[in-house]
């Protein structure tokens, strides 16, 4: 929707060539710096607080975020298929048999003190599978 002037280049009508050139330097512009969105909303009923959402919003690139320290989108199992699940790692299993391995002897004491020592206790102290994979 332009109009032709004599001895002119087309002139747009309402702006909408430069609307387009505006909003694509401003979408740059924010994804190159940052922008940072922070509100709160409170819901009271009676000067009792039902309800608080913070709200924190950070709009930037991806070379931004991780120029600002922030990547936890490649740590997390649910975004990143090269993500490591939380229990694959060798050193988060190796501290869940030691700690397994404590309650089970934890307990074990505490019924052998009030007299409560089955036969079920006693395979609790004997180390599982996974826990005698580990100590190896």
């Amino acid at each position: 929707m332009t109009q032709p002037l004599a001895g002119r280049a087309s002139v747009p009508l309402h702006g909408q060539q430069g609307s387009s050139a505006n909003l694509a330097d401003i979408l740059e512009r924010v994804l190159d710096k940052g922008v940072v969105i922070a509100g709160d909303i409170q819901i009271n009923l009676l000067d009792i607080e039902l309800l608080t959402i913070k709200l924190r919003l950070l709009v930037a690139s991806v070379d931004k975020a991780r120029e600002m320290g922030i990547d936890w989108w490649e740590r997390d199992p649910s975004l990143s298929s090269r993500a490591p699940a939380p229990s694959a790692t060798p050193v988060a299993a190796e501290a869940l048999a030691e700690e397994n391995a404590l309650l089970r002897a934890q307990l074990a004491e505490l019924r052998k003190a009030t007299g409560r020592v089955t036969a079920h206790d006693e395979r609790l102290q004997q180390p599982t599978t996974s826990e005698r994979q580990v100590e190896r």
